[in-house]
């Protein structure tokens, strides 16, 4: 052996120092499986693991509201509209000329029918009423089923709308 391949095959690597005659490794504090404080890597294997689950659970909530939320929202708006339509329909049926000489049972009949079948019709029934020269028109509640929500307990939302509309006399 020459005297650069002495070296070569005397040298060991710079983590793991040996004891001299032993072969077992030296203490060290850089060692692997031990942090700077002197604590054992071991007691703190697995510490990340609630902090991961509780994020998770937490992300979970926030989807699930969003998404929910967000179909709930998008119930309400419709119910809003058909709600909104329904009292248009409505008030749509009762005649200018009517209105200056007063409204007949039969004219408030005809308006609160023509609203409720526009509801029945946009698949949420619901009632309407006449009120002076206004029509007002509600959509019954309805339960709006939440599939991510129910995961902490909410197995639905209750959906509604009221609006009104009134007739002007020119």
């Amino acid at each position: 052996m020459t005297g650069s391949q002495t070296r070569k095959a005397r040298k060991s690597p710079r983590s793991v120092r040996r004891r001299r005659g032993t072969g077992a490794p030296a203490p060290s504090s850089h060692r692997a499986g031990h942090s700077g404080s002197g604590r054992s890597l071991e007691l703190e294997r697995g510490a990340l693991t609630p902090f991961v689950m509780l994020l998770c659970v937490a992300l979970l909530a926030v989807l699930a509201l969003v998404v929910d939320g967000g179909r709930a929202l998008s119930a309400r708006e419709t119910a809003l509209s058909e709600a909104e339509q329904a009292a248009r329909v409505g008030a749509a049926q009762l005649s200018v000329a009517s209105m200056h000489a007063g409204l007949t049972s039969f004219q408030v009949a005809s308006a609160t029918a023509a609203a409720e079948q526009y509801m029945a019709a946009s698949g949420h029934p619901g009632s309407a009423a006449v009120v002076g020269t206004c029509v007002v028109a509600t959509v019954r509640t309805y339960r709006l089923a939440t599939p991510l929500l129910a995961l902490v307990g909410i197995d639905d939302i209750p959906v509604s709308a009221s609006a009104a509309a009134t007739v002007v006399v020119g």
